[in-house]
């Protein structure tokens, strides 16, 4: 089945999680999400992960697969939010909740805690990264040292972040850009990250 992606490893190590043929939909591809969560490794372990702009899900799965605590997916069209739920039942996961809602009216209200790790992968060519960064650090969404994942097109060398934000891996595969972050204590204000390779 082509709309499916694979679990890479975990506790649902091979499973197939699917997501319906829509315009734009566009799951992180294996290289990068092996890339990524061989980055991330233990910081994942009981950790409380929000996935913006979920998709078909790829990388709240897989966090949660190998062992976050919690997985809050945020999606805002319907038939791909119901696509998330009968994913989350057919792995029999508690630890997953999916919320059906645009991600910046989700992020304007109060968190009920902060989260350790957020995958930010948005819709590309419309300019979510920067609202959305700067909505992450000033609504107190993030834990002190939070990880940020950020996916981004190829083509953009500089994201705009808050200046407390410090980039610590940055990778290109064909179209796509997928950069950590790691924020530390500091000035909130916006700085522009220039990427680099490592």
């Amino acid at each position: 089945m082509k709309n499916e992606v694979r679990i890479i490893a975990g506790r649902w190590r091979g499973r197939k999680v699917h997501f319906p043929p829509l315009p734009g939909l566009r799951p992180t591809p294996g290289r990068v999400r092996e890339t990524l969560f061989n980055w991330l490794r233990e910081d994942l372990i009981g950790a409380r992960c929000l996935d913006l702009y979920a998709g078909s899900g790829a990388l709240g799965f897989e966090a949660a697969s190998r062992g976050a605590r919690e997985v809050i997916q945020v999606e805002k069209h319907p038939k791909v939010a119901r696509s998330l739920e009968k994913n989350r039942e057919t792995l029999k996961a508690p630890q997953i909740q999916t919320v059906r809602a645009d991600v910046m009216v989700y992020l304007k209200q109060p968190p009920a805690d902060s989260f350790d790790v957020v995958f930010l992968d948005p819709p590309f060519e419309k300019n979510h990264i920067n609202p959305c960064t700067a909505a992450l650090e000033e609504g107190q969404w993030l834990a002190h040292n939070a990880l940020v994942y950020i996916e981004a097109e190829s083509r953009l060398k500089e994201l705009p972040v808050p200046m407390n934000w410090r980039l610590l891996k940055s990778k290109v595969t064909g179209d796509v850009g997928y950069h950590l972050f790691k924020r530390d204590a500091g000035k909130t204000r916006l700085a522009t990250i220039t990427m680099r390779e490592n």
